[in-house]
């Protein structure tokens, strides 16, 4: 699986303009079926993808609350919202 991610969101508000490959590398609980929670909500969730940003693989993670969830990598100590 190959996807092109096109905008970051730095959690200060300035944006990166970048284009970065999204490769599938699914965890074990991943591959069967199961969730990271229980309820499926939580503020660190790993999804099954991984980016390559500045020449390095990085997780994506998600944060979702209700219905709606915010896609992140962590570069650093700075948290990079995929946009």
């Amino acid at each position: 699986m190959k996807n092109k991610i096109e905008y970051l969101k730095h959690e200060d508000g300035s944006y990166y303009d970048l284009t970065i490959d999204g490769i599938g590398r699914p965890l074990w609980y991943h591959t069967k079926g199961l969730m990271q929670t229980a309820s499926g909500y939580g503020n660190k969730l790993t999804t099954s993808t991984m980016v390559k940003y500045r020449g390095r693989m990085y997780r994506v993670y998600c944060a979702c609350h209700s219905n709606v969830g915010s896609l992140y990598i962590i570069s650093g100590k700075k948290k990079l919202y995929i946009w």
